[in-house]
């Protein structure tokens, strides 16, 4: 893999944790909103990441496979990741027994968000990891590439 197609790998998964996160902190943000614009209570959001790339991995190999000039290199032509959507969860929305809350139906009941904190500071957790392992990526490519220079002079 190539100096820029390993920046271009970390580079996209950064984007894509980054966006991760900032999706994340909205469902913190909005764990106890009963009313949205779109009228009910806040449901919960997701992103979903799909490879990009030369034939999105898995085709692009069998494609190079069947390919009488196929460079050596590309069982390794691996383009990164992409967020491909922000899904909502479908997740049933909790119910509590609050006839004081302005948003209680006329049994009392309120429909909360089906967000979960501690699930939420689990994928939090885990963004962040891969947050930091895309940046060592990049450091591990730009420290190379800078000791492939001092071999030069």
């Amino acid at each position: 893999m190539s100096f820029w197609n390993t920046l271009r790998v970390g580079m996209s998964g950064l984007s894509a944790q980054r966006l991760r996160l900032d999706v994340i902190a909205n469902n913190v943000a909005n764990a106890e909103t009963t009313r949205t614009e779109e009228g009910g209570p806040y449901r919960r959001k997701d992103v979903v990441f799909t490879p990009q790339g030369q034939d999105q991995f898995l085709p692009g190999l069998v494609k190079a496979r069947r390919t009488e000039n196929a460079s050596p290199n590309a069982l390794l032509d691996v383009g990164g990741v992409r967020v491909s959507e922000v899904i909502t969860d479908d997740e049933e929305l909790p119910k509590v027994y609050d006839p004081s809350h302005p948003d209680a139906d006329e049994e009392g009941f309120v429909t909360y968000p089906n967000v979960n904190i501690v699930v939420e500071m689990t994928n939090m957790l885990s963004a962040t990891r891969s947050y930091e392992a895309n940046l060592s990526i990049i450091e591990a490519a730009k420290s190379m590439a800078l000791r492939a220079l001092d071999i030069g002079r």
